[in-house]
């Protein structure tokens, strides 16, 4: 009997093992690697073949039936099982989650491929024979001009058509049409002659490129230092060895640019990223099986392709949290992705103005070999960067959200027919509603974080669970009808500049205004071509953008993200500054940057003015270490969840306890573990959350006593292993 051993693929925690079903003869063809429909309990659930044999066992019960596939082939190779079990190993996370990270979407569903007819010309034909054919004529006439026709040009089969037919002098053939949403994105090549120290980097990596050797490169360089004209060269490379290349970008706002400037060099460019629909993505994943596909580019989604054969990983931008998974299993990319060039053997470079001080650290400790840009193309000098202190600015009068000083620099930038960006990171209209009388700040109703106001639709919204709701007119509490709207959103601070400087072209850009599938490019593109003088948004106008004229940059509340309760906090105030300020001066004319703070002594503030990153790392490692921080540590956070406040409390706080017992107080390596506190979100929809932190120095004693205790199949915890923040 032809079995298979079928992991379904259900989110529950406690679901770990796989399950035995019966081949039907109809499906004996099936291998492991298939997509496959199952009956499981009372519902019809996808599943994946993780095994089959032919086997001569008597079960006690009747075996299932395989009840259909999914696929008209297998869906994951081998080396997509193999990525899929290390990260349920890692993640502590299911195999079928995370095995689905491998797929279009969350479930398997039949797609039907698009398939198209054309016309084609096949025998000659004497036009004197077609007088009173006047249609049929004019089609051969049109398919002797070009070599086909989309039968969908006339409507779809009709008669005309079916009458050439006949007569031999059509053919109909049926073709399947592979969606490409980015196929009509072109750019012109440039020939552009490497900086010695760019030809330095490229010289370096081609010789492991060239060896097929796994190795792990930080390539250090200052903003507008050709980064991707290194990745580009090194993609040469690769593929003149006939291997393929994986680049990865941060965000989805980011793959337009480099598309363009990787289609200028390659005509087998693919992109992919979670806007593209899932029929787009199965067309993706076949173009990749056919071969046709050797560099794909896309946001940290694009890891989880069938591609193989890879000889070149980049993750540009590599300190970028966006490479973080915020929801179950967790993972990261950038962890994932050094992995997966393990496995290829291939070479992984981390790419950055801004490297993470966890990279930096491997980097300075020979774990991974530092390359470094110190200079801009072209000699170009770095923007010149001043930093206003905005309680100055209070006591000389001005209430504004632009200091004397900003305000100056865009209506000099606006009198010179030059370009700026504003940088405030921070969505809506307002920050938060207040009753002035009482004091009480409207929050939401399924977190308790303070609702921002947005003017466009006139609602508040929580950029934490997405709830909205209509802003109140009388203070809920105290009845007070003394309602005021505090603190400056993007929609304020647009509002503001229309007002300020009416003759400029204003353009926001931040998640309100970029939720289609290619908002952002459309507003980047827009932007570029000088159809507006101000780009202005939260951080994603921060993220390597060239725009050449583009000469004065303007960043609001830069220390804002200094007041969250994060180990992060300066090194994220640092690269938000540094990165914003790198959009200056990138092509001919010099930039200015103007930096609006509070906080003038905080290192991470003065050091990205004076745009020093190695002197800011030095001071900044030194405090990780004192607390005992990443680099020097890995952070595991468990949050534990329970309509019962007292009950869950005291869960956490009995695996706290058996973690001081068994771990830390036997281990050989350092061991640290604090709480149960409250989590940063203690109570969301109705559900109370209890955070509990380790540090350890052996990641592995801690995955073997999470799994020890079955924390990693219990639906009311979650695991999330090298965390961004810590609670």
């Amino acid at each position: 009997m032809l079995t298979a051993e079928i992991c379904v693929n259900l989110t529950a925690k406690s679901i770990w093992q796989v399950y035995t079903y019966s081949v039907p003869e109809k499906f004996k063809f099936i291998v492991r690697g298939w997509r496959v429909i199952v009956p499981f309990g009372k519902q019809i659930v996808d599943g994946f073949v993780m095994e089959v044999k032919d086997t001569d066992e008597k079960f006690e019960f009747e075996l299932k039936e395989i009840a259909d596939v999914v696929d008209n082939e297998i869906w994951f190779t081998p080396q997509m099982l193999s990525m899929a079990s290390w990260i349920s190993d890692f993640y502590l996370c299911p195999l079928s989650q995370a095995m689905a990270l491998f797929m279009a979407g969350r479930h398997s569903k039949k797609i039907a491929p698009k398939i198209e007819k054309f016309l084609r010309l096949t025998g000659t034909f004497d036009e004197t024979k077609f007088q009173r054919a006047t249609k049929q004529l004019e089609i051969l006439k049109r398919l002797s001009k070009v070599s086909e026709i989309p039968v969908s040009e006339f409507g779809g089969m009709n008669a005309t058509i079916n009458s050439l037919v006949k007569k031999n002098l059509v053919a109909v053939e049926e073709r399947r049409i592979l969606r490409d949403s980015y196929a009509a994105i072109s750019a012109v090549k440039k020939n552009i002659e490497l900086t010695e120290a760019q030809k330095n980097v490229v010289d370096t990596i081609s010789l492991y490129l060239k060896m097929k050797m796994h190795a792990k490169f930080l390539l250090h360089g200052v903003t507008g230092s050709g980064k991707t004209q290194v990745y580009i060269e090194l993609t040469k490379i690769v593929r003149q060895l006939g291997r393929r290349a994986l680049i990865l970008v941060p965000e989805i706002s980011l793959t337009g640019q480099i598309v363009k400037n990787f289609k200028a060099h390659f005509s087998d460019v693919l992109v992919i990223h979670s806007k593209l629909s899932i029929a787009e993505r199965n067309d993706i994943f076949y173009k990749i099986r056919q071969g046709e596909v050797g560099i794909v580019i896309g946001a940290r989604s694009a890891l989880f392709t069938p591609l193989d054969n890879v000889g070149l990983v980049v993750l540009d931008e590599e300190q970028d949290s966006s490479y973080k998974q915020d929801t179950p299993p967790f993972y990261h990319a950038k962890i994932i992705a050094e992995e997966f060039a393990k496995i290829q053997n291939a070479a992984i470079i981390f790419g950055s103005a801004t490297p993470s001080f966890e990279t930096y650290y491997r980097a300075k400790n020979g774990e991974i070999i530092y390359l470094e840009l110190p200079k801009r193309v072209l000699n170009n000098p770095l923007p010149e960067v001043s930093c206003v202190d905005m309680r100055m600015e209070l006591k000389a009068g001005n209430k504004s959200v632009l200091s004397f000083a900003l305000k100056n620099l865009l209506e000099e930038t606006l009198a010179n027919h030059q370009q700026a960006i504003l940088l405030l990171n921070k969505r809506g209209y307002s920050t938060f509603v207040m009753c002035r009388d009482c004091g009480a700040v409207v929050t939401c109703p399924e977190c308790g974080l303070p609702m921002h106001y947005h003017i466009t639709d006139k609602t508040l919204k929580c950029h934490y669970c997405e709830v909205e709701s209509i802003p109140p007119t009388v203070c809920p509490k105290c009845k007070s009808k003394r309602i005021k709207y505090f603190g400056t959103g993007t929609q304020k601070l647009e509002e503001f500049l229309q007002t300020e400087l009416p003759t400029a072209k204003i353009l926001r850009m931040d998640r309100d205004t970029t939720g289609g599938k290619f908002a952002q490019d459309k507003i980047l593109d827009s932007f570029k071509r000088g159809e507006f003088d101000i780009l202005f948004g939260t951080k994603m106008v921060a993220k390597g953008h060239d725009v050449p004229n583009v000469t004065a940059v303007g960043i609001l509340s830069a220390d804002s993200v200094l007041n969250f309760p994060n180990f992060r906090a300066a090194e994220e105030c640092f690269n938000l500054i540094t990165q914003a300020a790198g959009r200056a001066g990138r092509g001919e004319l010099p930039g200015k940057v103007i930096v609006q703070t509070y906080n003038t002594d905080a290192d991470a503030v003065k050091f990205a003015c004076e745009q020093d990153f190695k002197s800011f790392y030095e001071i900044e490692i030194v405090k990780r270490e004192l607390l005992f921080f990443p680099p020097f540590c890995r952070l595991v956070k468990i949050i534990f969840t329970s309509k019962n406040r007292a009950k869950i409390f005291d869960y956490a706080e009995r695996i706290v306890n058996s973690f001081k017992l068994e771990v830390a107080a036997n281990s050989t390596v350092r061991q640290e573990i604090f709480g149960p506190i409250p989590a940063m979100i203690e109570n969301l929809r109705g559900e109370f959350r209890f955070a509990v932190l380790i540090k350890t120095l052996d990641l592995e004693i801690v995955r073997g006593f999470l799994r020890f205790h079955n924390l990693h199949t219990d639906e009311t915890i979650q695991i999330d292993i090298d965390p961004l923040t810590t609670n």
